[in-house]
């Protein structure tokens, strides 16, 4: 839905690009950039940190989220994914925001 420059990644957010495919990209598209009909992108403005701080991404993974800024429905809890995977994907989220100017 977007397009994403992706930038040179250190490890931290290189395990987090590893854990995003598995665990997020089918809905929210590969590197954040969305899919049509199914999730919005998180490389977008509505996602910079001082609108949506890391708590924000960790409440959606643990707890799900109503839908509130798309109309893509509901979130359901991510209960497989680990709270040191969520921050190592949180990492690589934000270091793709960065890259595009959002932060």
């Amino acid at each position: 839905m977007v397009d994403v420059l992706v930038p040179p990644l250190d490890a931290e957010e290189q395990q987090g690009a590893e854990l995003y495919a598995r665990n997020c990209a089918s809905c929210h598209g590969d590197n954040g950039a969305g899919r049509e009909a199914v999730g919005p992108p998180l490389v977008h403005i509505i996602y910079e940190p001082s609108h949506h701080p890391d708590g924000a991404f960790y409440a959606a993974v643990q707890l799900g989220v109503r839908a509130h800024h798309w109309e893509y429905g509901d979130m359901p809890r991510q209960s497989h994914v680990t709270e040191p995977e969520i921050t190592q994907i949180i990492a690589y989220i934000r270091a793709l925001q960065r890259a595009n100017g959002i932060h």
